[in-house]
C-alpha cells in the first residue's frame, strides 16, 4: 500500500538524496576466530526474528490514543493551550503526536539501514563486514515493523524533521567509516533506544509495547558494536583527529536534544506553533526526557575515549553529565530480558487462547 497519501506534507516536497564518495574496502583475511566482533556476529545471527511472526499483528491501537500513553507525556499538557482544547481536539493532539514521533522512528530506521549497509563497504576488517550485514537485516525489520504499524495501525505519517535529516545527512555525506559508527551506532542509535524505552516502558498498548522492546533488543547490540569497533581505534588517533569527533559529537548532542518541538504537529493541528514550542522547551516532563535521552550515549562517548573536559563540559551543560557511569551492559542485559519476557506473555496468550478454542478450558 502506497505511503503517499498518508504523509501530512507532499512526498514530492520532502524528497531526498544524498552524495559522497565512499572507498570500498575488500578485505583477503577471514579467519580471525577471537575477535569480540565475531562473538557479537553470532548473537545476531541467533536473536535474528521475523517481524511477520513474531509481532502480533491481530492486536489494535486504540482509535482515541494509538498507544494509550498518558496525556502527561503531551508537551504541552496542563498548559492553557491545553485547557482549551476540546475532547475531539485532544484525540486528535494524540494521534498526531504519537504518529509524528513513530514517523521519526521509521525514517531513522531507514537512514541506519542505508549506514549498514554502508558500513559493510566501508569498513577494513571482515569481521566488522560480518556484523555489520546482520545489523542491515535487523534495520530492514525495523523498517518493516514501524511502516507497517503506521500503515495499517495508525494511517498518519509525517516527513522526517529536519534536525533528524541533518545529522542523518553528516553521517553519510562523510567517506571515513568510523564517522558511520560514532553518528549511527553510538548517537543515533544511542538516543533511539532511550526513545524506544520510553514507550516500550509507559504504553499501555501491547502491540506498541513490543515493537519497541523487540527493536531495542537488536538496537543495543548495535550500540555494543560501535563500542567495541571505536573503543580500540580513537587512542590511535592524532589529538586533532579526536578533537574533530568530539566535536562532532557535541554539536549533534545539541541538535538532537533540541529538535522535539514537534512544529509540524501544531502547524498541522492549527496550533500557534512558537507558543506549543515555548511550551514544549519549558515543559517539566519534556525537560526530564532531553535529559534522559543521553543515558544511552554518555555512558557509550566516555568508555570510547572521547572523554576530554570539552566533552564533559558539554554533557554538564546539557545537563546529563550523571549518565557518565550508568552501566551499559546492565543496560543492554535489561533490554534482552524485557524482549523475551514480551515473547513468555505471548506465548502463555497463545496457549490460553489455543486451549479456548479446543475446549480444554472448560
Amino acid at each position: 500500500m502506497s505511503s503517499l497519501h498518508r504523509y501530512t506534507l507532499p512526498v514530492m516536497q520532502t524528497g531526498w538524496s544524498v552524495s559522497s564518495q565512499v572507498a570500498t574496502e575488500f578485505n583477503w583475511e577471514y579467519d580471525d576466530e577471537s575477535s569480540k566482533l565475531l562473538q557479537l556476529y553470532e548473537t545476531s545471527k541467533k536473536q535474528q526474528w521475523n517481524a511477520t511472526d513474531r509481532i502480533d499483528w491481530s492486536q489494535e491501537l486504540d482509535p482515541e490514543n494509538p498507544q494509550e500513553l498518558d496525556d502527561r507525556m503531551i508537551p504541552i499538557y496542563g498548559t492553557k493551550l491545553w485547557d482549551k482544547l476540546g475532547e475531539k481536539d485532544r484525540i486528535e493532539l494524540r494521534i498526531h503526536q504519537q504518529a509524528h514521533s513513530l514517523s521519526q522512528f521509521l525514517h531513522g530506521e531507514q537512514g541506519a539501514l542505508m549506514v549498514a549497509a554502508r558500513i559493510v563497504q566501508m569498513v577494513p576488517e571482515i569481521d566488522a563486514k560480518f556484523y555489520a550485514a546482520t545489523q542491515t537485516m535487523d534495520e530492514a525489520r525495523h523498517v518493516e515493523a514501524y511502516s507497517r504499524l503506521l500503515h495499517e495501525k495508525v494511517g498518519v505519517m509525517y516527513p522526517i524533521t529536519p534536525g533528524l535529516k541533518s545529522l542523518l545527512e553528516s553521517i553519510l555525506a562523510d567517506s571515513r567509516w568510523d564517522f558511520c559508527y560514532l553518528g549511527m551506532q553510538v548517537l543515533v542509535e544511542g538516543l533511539a533506544l532511550a526513545a524506544f524505552q520510553r514507550i516500550r516502558d509507559y504504553s499501555k498498548n501491547p502491540l506498541a509495547a513490543s515493537i519497541n522492546a523487540y527493536v531495542m533488543q537488536d538496537e543495543a547490540r548495535h550500540v555494543a558494536f560501535g563500542r567495541t569497533a571505536l573503543r580500540g581505534y580513537y587512542p590511535q588517533l592524532t589529538q586533532a583527529e579526536q578533537r574533530e569527533r568530539e566535536d562532532f559529537v557535541i554539536e549533534a548532542c545539541y541538535q538532537m536534544r533540541d529538535r522535539f518541538d514537534q512544529k509540524e504537529v501544531w502547524g498541522r493541528l492549527g496550533l500557534p506553533e512558537n507558543e506549543c514550542a515555548k511550551a514544549v522547551l519549558e515543559s517539566e516532563n519534556m525537560r526530564m526526557f532531553r535529559q534522559r535521552l543521553f543515558s544511552r550515549i554518555v555512558p557509550t562517548v566516555k568508555d570510547i575515549g572521547l572523554w576530554s573536559q570539552r566533552v564533559q563540559d558539554a554533557f554538564a551543560a546539557m545537563g546529563a553529565i550523571e549518565f557518565a557511569n550508568v552501566d551499559v551492559e546492565a543496560q543492554f542485559a535489561n533490554d534482552q530480558k524485557v524482549a523475551e519476557e514480551f515473547d513468555a506473555r505471548r506465548h502463555v496468550m497463545t496457549t490460553i487462547d489455543g486451549a479456548r478454542s479446543t475446549g480444554i478450558s472448560q
